[in-house]
């Protein structure tokens, strides 16, 4: 290789380590959908149920809601798995707390 030559040898290992990016319709895709539990979560909080099934199904749509966010906003779904486990661990972690906390404090039964 002579003075001013790019050595691209390596140019094919570094595209197979990067990842395709979504696209901007994707983006929409999932702003729609994160727009549909929103709307979701409202409608149900309107709508007169006990605790015990009102709280519960707002945290399912809220789990699935920052499952979406983190994945594709955050890009956590095209980083290495030890990521994502770490970020679900810390996630399923204050899911519980969070239970524990409600439960303590006897939210279930006071609607």
């Amino acid at each position: 290789m002579t003075t001013g030559q790019i050595d691209n040898s390596n140019s094919s290992e570094i595209d197979e380590e990067a990842h395709d990016h979504p696209t901007d319709n994707k983006y929409i895709q999932i702003a729609g959908i994160l727009a549909l539990l929103t709307a979701l979560e409202v409608g149900t909080y309107l709508v007169e149920m006990p605790g015990e099934i009102l709280i519960p199904l707002l945290m399912i749509m809220m789990l699935i809601k920052f499952y979406y966010v983190a994945s594709w906003f955050m890009h956590l779904r095209f980083d290495t798995r030890i990521f994502t486990r770490f970020f679900i661990t810390g996630l399923v972690l204050a899911s519980f707390v969070y239970v524990i906390a409600l439960t303590m404090f006897e939210f279930w039964t006071k609607g």
